[in-house]
């Protein structure tokens, strides 16, 4: 009797794990999506042997080789990422976890060291590490954020902030009046307008902040953000327009004409994370396409400057996501999620510009960012 119990214990516990496995597999399908001519530069400039004047960082959060390739196929077969010839991998465990939380890992891009899951821009004992901005700035480089996410969101606030924990939103948006970057785009109105009094003060004595650009003081200022309200960095699903092309590229403008001895920016497409966390497959395709446009701004730009890396990665990859059949030519793709949360599968790596060649083969999240520092600040 006793090893019948323990049989049927053992057998109903198989049961729900399989029940629960099942549970997890989310199927989805696209088809018809509308596509958008993609860019091949003509690789000039990619790989030459010395420094870049500028660097944008592109990162695709949650973005892996299935999301990519998704994309590219609802594309007809192509995408200006999957245009360019340098490739290879980003590992992105943090020092806490062998899966990463977006905190952790948009620290260890920001910054250049692996820290524990949750951490905004300190060490695993909690303490400060300088990020790339504000490394940068010691040698007269600007620099700028642009995402889909709220400014205080994981990925961005990596670039200017300083908090032992992402969930601080408050003290994450007063570190933001004494950042080290001089253009931040994203986020919402709405939720800057609930900040503290005297955070606002002092965002707005650094900044002239702003929702709309369409302003003269937009295109005057020595420093700009730009809080557009809900709707306009929304999901692609509920409606969002051109904003992440349309503001890489007056980053890109805005940055250029202030820099005398070169930029930085970090552009990120947050929503593919969170419509692949929800397992939504159309939403993933087409927040996947809306950042390749972005990237084309970056790669166009690239291409004329002839000084300027463009890097394009993921933080990590959300949902377990596999692709299961498509047809190119008809735009249609499917695919199944086994996950609604992060995985620790190692994210793509794209590059093209000067110095393009070390972002080749297998390296740690972390390896890229101390590769951006040095190649920047080289002889300076």
């Amino acid at each position: 009797m006793r090893y019948f119990k323990t049989f049927s214990l053992l057998a109903l516990f198989a049961f729900c794990s399989l029940s629960l496995s099942a549970q997890q597999v989310v199927k989805g399908e696209i088809t018809d999506v509308e596509k958008h001519e993609t860019y091949t530069p003509s690789f000039e400039n990619d790989g030459a042997d010395r420094k870049p004047v500028n660097v944008i960082l592109m990162i695709g959060d949650g973005m892996g080789l299935a999301h990519l390739s998704a994309g590219m196929y609802a594309n007809g077969g192509e995408l200006t990422i999957t245009n360019l010839q340098t490739c290879g991998w980003s590992r992105t465990q943090s020092a806490s976890d062998f899966t990463t939380d977006s905190a952790a890992s948009g620290t260890a891009y920001a910054c250049g060291q692996k820290t524990f899951n949750g951490a905004i821009g300190v060490d695993v004992d909690k303490n400060p590490i300088a990020n790339l901005p504000e490394k940068l700035a010691k040698h007269g480089i600007v620099s700028g954020i642009v995402t889909t996410d709220d400014v205080e969101g994981a990925t961005p606030s990596a670039f200017f902030a300083h908090q032992p924990s992402r969930h601080m939103k408050p003290e994450i948006w007063a570190d933001l009046a004494d950042a080290a970057i001089i253009f931040f785009a994203g986020g919402k109105w709405e939720d800057y307008e609930k900040q503290d009094e005297k955070t606002v003060k002092a965002i707005e004595d650094r900044y002239f902040v702003t929702n709309t650009l369409d302003t003269k003081k937009a295109s005057k200022a020595k420093r700009l953000g730009y809080l557009p309200y809900g709707e306009v960095t929304a999901s692609k699903s509920e409606g969002r327009g051109d904003f992440l092309p349309s503001s890489t590229s007056y980053a890109i403008d805005f940055l250029q004409s202030r820099a005398s001895d070169g930029f930085f920016l970090m552009v990120e497409g947050a929503r593919i994370d969170k419509s692949s966390h929800g397992n939504d497959f159309p939403t993933t395709v087409q927040e996947v396409l809306d950042f390749d446009r972005a990237v084309e701004a970056a790669i166009r730009f690239a291409e004329k400057d002839g000084n300027t890396l463009v890097i394009i990665s993921a933080d990590h990859e959300t949902g377990a996501l596999a692709l299961r059949n498509g047809d190119p030519q008809k735009g249609n793709v499917s695919g199944t999620y086994s996950s609604g949360g992060h995985t620790a599968i190692p994210v793509p790596l794209f590059a093209y510009g000067p110095g393009s060649q070390y972002f080749r083969g297998v390296q740690e999240n972390s390896d890229v960012s101390n590769k951006i520092n040095a190649l920047m600040t080289e002889g300076k």
